[in-house]
Protein backbone atom coordinates (compact mmCIF):
# COMPACT_ATOMS: atom_id res chain seq x y z
CA UNK A 1 0.00 0.00 0.00
CA UNK A 2 1.51 3.30 -1.08
CA UNK A 3 1.12 5.95 1.61
CA UNK A 4 2.65 8.91 -0.20
CA UNK A 5 2.72 9.76 -3.88
CA UNK A 6 6.17 9.49 -5.36
CA UNK A 7 7.32 12.59 -7.16
CA UNK A 8 10.62 14.23 -8.06
CA UNK A 9 10.59 16.41 -4.94
CA UNK A 10 10.16 13.42 -2.59
CA UNK A 11 12.85 11.42 -4.36
CA UNK A 12 15.26 14.36 -4.34
CA UNK A 13 14.77 15.02 -0.62
CA UNK A 14 15.37 11.37 0.25
CA UNK A 15 18.50 11.26 -1.90
CA UNK A 16 19.80 14.42 -0.21
CA UNK A 17 19.25 12.81 3.19
CA UNK A 18 21.09 9.69 2.02
CA UNK A 19 24.01 11.80 0.81
CA UNK A 20 24.26 13.36 4.29
CA UNK A 21 23.76 10.06 6.13
CA UNK A 22 26.60 8.52 4.12
CA UNK A 23 28.95 10.43 6.43
CA UNK A 24 28.27 7.69 9.01
CA UNK A 25 30.55 5.44 6.93
CA UNK A 26 33.36 7.93 7.54
CA UNK A 27 32.60 8.55 11.21
CA UNK A 28 35.08 6.51 13.20
CA UNK A 29 34.70 4.88 16.59
CA UNK A 30 37.41 4.18 19.14
CA UNK A 31 37.36 0.44 18.38
CA UNK A 32 39.36 -1.18 15.62
CA UNK A 33 38.68 -4.14 13.38
CA UNK A 34 40.66 -7.34 13.69
CA UNK A 35 42.85 -5.93 10.88
CA UNK A 36 43.71 -2.89 13.06
CA UNK A 37 41.66 -0.47 10.98
CA UNK A 38 39.41 2.00 12.83
CA UNK A 39 35.80 0.86 12.83
CA UNK A 40 33.14 3.20 11.43
CA UNK A 41 29.80 3.87 13.10
CA UNK A 42 28.07 2.40 10.04
CA UNK A 43 30.02 -0.85 10.48
CA UNK A 44 28.99 -0.94 14.14
CA UNK A 45 25.33 -0.55 13.14
CA UNK A 46 25.61 -3.31 10.54
CA UNK A 47 27.21 -5.62 13.09
CA UNK A 48 24.40 -5.04 15.61
CA UNK A 49 21.85 -5.89 12.91
CA UNK A 50 23.67 -9.11 12.07
CA UNK A 51 23.93 -10.04 15.76
CA UNK A 52 20.19 -9.47 16.27
CA UNK A 53 19.40 -11.50 13.17
CA UNK A 54 21.37 -14.44 14.61
CA UNK A 55 19.27 -14.35 17.78
CA UNK A 56 15.93 -13.71 16.05
CA UNK A 57 14.53 -17.12 17.00
CA UNK A 58 14.91 -16.13 20.68
CA UNK A 59 13.06 -12.83 20.20
CA UNK A 60 9.56 -14.26 19.92
CA UNK A 61 7.70 -11.26 21.37
CA UNK A 62 9.74 -8.65 19.50
CA UNK A 63 8.73 -6.81 16.34
CA UNK A 64 11.92 -7.45 14.36
CA UNK A 65 11.27 -4.81 11.71
CA UNK A 66 10.83 -2.19 14.43
CA UNK A 67 13.97 -3.44 16.19
CA UNK A 68 16.01 -3.14 12.99
CA UNK A 69 14.67 0.37 12.36
CA UNK A 70 15.65 1.42 15.88
CA UNK A 71 19.19 0.18 15.37
CA UNK A 72 19.57 1.63 11.90
CA UNK A 73 18.76 5.15 13.14
CA UNK A 74 20.19 4.98 16.69
CA UNK A 75 23.61 6.49 15.87
CA UNK A 76 22.69 8.56 12.79
CA UNK A 77 23.25 11.82 14.69
CA UNK A 78 26.90 10.86 15.01
CA UNK A 79 27.26 11.56 11.27
CA UNK A 80 27.41 15.23 12.28
CA UNK A 81 29.29 15.45 15.60
CA UNK A 82 31.04 12.10 15.65
CA UNK A 83 31.23 9.36 18.25
CA UNK A 84 32.33 9.98 21.82
CA UNK A 85 33.81 6.83 23.38
CA UNK A 86 32.12 5.81 26.64
CA UNK A 87 35.43 6.18 28.49
CA UNK A 88 35.63 9.83 27.40
CA UNK A 89 32.03 10.91 27.98
CA UNK A 90 31.42 13.73 30.42
CA UNK A 91 28.64 12.80 32.86
CA UNK A 92 27.72 16.50 33.12
CA UNK A 93 26.95 16.75 29.39
CA UNK A 94 23.76 15.42 27.85
CA UNK A 95 25.16 13.31 24.99
CA UNK A 96 21.66 12.17 23.99
CA UNK A 97 20.43 15.76 23.70
CA UNK A 98 23.31 16.66 21.35
CA UNK A 99 22.81 13.51 19.27
CA UNK A 100 19.07 14.24 19.02
CA UNK A 101 19.75 17.76 17.74
CA UNK A 102 22.27 16.38 15.24
CA UNK A 103 19.76 13.73 14.19
CA UNK A 104 17.06 16.35 13.61
CA UNK A 105 19.54 18.40 11.59
CA UNK A 106 20.52 15.37 9.51
CA UNK A 107 16.84 14.63 8.78
CA UNK A 108 16.14 18.21 7.59
CA UNK A 109 16.02 17.34 3.86
CA UNK A 110 13.44 14.56 4.36
CA UNK A 111 9.73 14.97 3.69
CA UNK A 112 7.85 15.82 6.89
CA UNK A 113 6.28 12.37 7.26
CA UNK A 114 9.69 10.65 7.16
CA UNK A 115 11.27 13.21 9.52
CA UNK A 116 8.48 12.60 12.01
CA UNK A 117 8.72 8.81 11.69
CA UNK A 118 12.49 8.78 12.15
CA UNK A 119 12.34 11.08 15.16
CA UNK A 120 9.71 8.81 16.75
CA UNK A 121 12.11 5.87 16.33
CA UNK A 122 15.04 7.87 17.69
CA UNK A 123 13.04 8.95 20.75
CA UNK A 124 11.81 5.39 21.31
CA UNK A 125 15.39 4.10 21.24
CA UNK A 126 16.58 6.83 23.60
CA UNK A 127 13.77 6.22 26.13
CA UNK A 128 14.42 2.44 26.11
CA UNK A 129 10.93 1.64 27.38
CA UNK A 130 9.48 -0.57 24.64
CA UNK A 131 10.57 -4.21 24.35
CA UNK A 132 12.24 -3.42 21.01
CA UNK A 133 14.15 -0.44 22.42
CA UNK A 134 15.29 -2.49 25.42
CA UNK A 135 16.71 -5.10 23.05
CA UNK A 136 18.25 -2.47 20.78
CA UNK A 137 20.07 -0.79 23.67
CA UNK A 138 21.31 -4.12 25.01
CA UNK A 139 22.53 -5.43 21.66
CA UNK A 140 24.28 -2.08 21.08
CA UNK A 141 26.32 -2.56 24.26
CA UNK A 142 27.06 -6.22 23.56
CA UNK A 143 28.24 -5.53 20.00
CA UNK A 144 30.59 -2.82 21.29
CA UNK A 145 32.11 -5.27 23.75
CA UNK A 146 32.43 -7.94 21.04
CA UNK A 147 34.25 -5.49 18.78
CA UNK A 148 36.64 -4.67 21.60
CA UNK A 149 37.39 -8.38 21.89
CA UNK A 150 38.07 -8.54 18.14
CA UNK A 151 40.19 -5.36 18.18
CA UNK A 152 43.47 -6.16 16.43
CA UNK A 153 45.46 -3.40 18.11
CA UNK A 154 47.37 -3.91 21.32
CA UNK A 155 46.76 -2.12 24.56
CA UNK A 156 44.10 0.44 23.65
CA UNK A 157 41.04 -1.32 25.11
CA UNK A 158 40.09 -0.80 28.74
CA UNK A 159 38.82 -4.32 29.42
CA UNK A 160 38.15 -3.70 33.14
CA UNK A 161 35.91 -0.77 32.09
CA UNK A 162 34.03 -3.11 29.73
CA UNK A 163 33.10 -5.40 32.61
CA UNK A 164 30.87 -2.61 33.97
CA UNK A 165 29.91 -1.08 30.62
CA UNK A 166 26.19 -1.03 29.89
CA UNK A 167 25.19 -3.48 32.61
CA UNK A 168 21.87 -1.71 33.14
CA UNK A 169 21.05 -2.30 29.45
CA UNK A 170 22.25 -5.89 29.24
CA UNK A 171 20.56 -6.89 32.51
CA UNK A 172 17.20 -5.70 31.13
CA UNK A 173 16.37 -9.00 29.38
CA UNK A 174 17.31 -12.65 30.13
CA UNK A 175 18.72 -13.23 26.62
CA UNK A 176 20.93 -10.14 26.83
CA UNK A 177 22.08 -11.16 30.28
CA UNK A 178 22.97 -14.67 29.11
CA UNK A 179 24.98 -13.33 26.15
CA UNK A 180 26.64 -10.77 28.43
CA UNK A 181 27.85 -13.48 30.82
CA UNK A 182 29.77 -15.17 28.01
CA UNK A 183 31.15 -11.86 26.71
CA UNK A 184 32.25 -10.95 30.25
CA UNK A 185 34.10 -14.27 30.57
CA UNK A 186 35.97 -13.52 27.34
CA UNK A 187 36.64 -9.95 28.47
CA UNK A 188 38.01 -11.11 31.81
CA UNK A 189 40.37 -13.47 30.01
CA UNK A 190 41.82 -10.47 28.12
CA UNK A 191 42.74 -8.56 31.27
CA UNK A 192 46.49 -8.92 31.87
CA UNK A 193 47.47 -10.23 35.32
CA UNK A 194 48.91 -7.64 37.70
Amino acid sequence: MIKHPLNTSRITSILEFMKNAEQLKNTLRSAHTSQRRPESVAEHTWSICLLMMCFEDQLVDIDMLRLFKLIIIHDLGEAISGDIPATEQNPNEDKAKLERLDFINLCTPLPDDLKTEMLVFWDEYDAAETPEAVMAKGFDKIETMLQHLADGTTGNIDFPFNLNYGILRTDAHPLLKQIREIVDERTTARIPPN
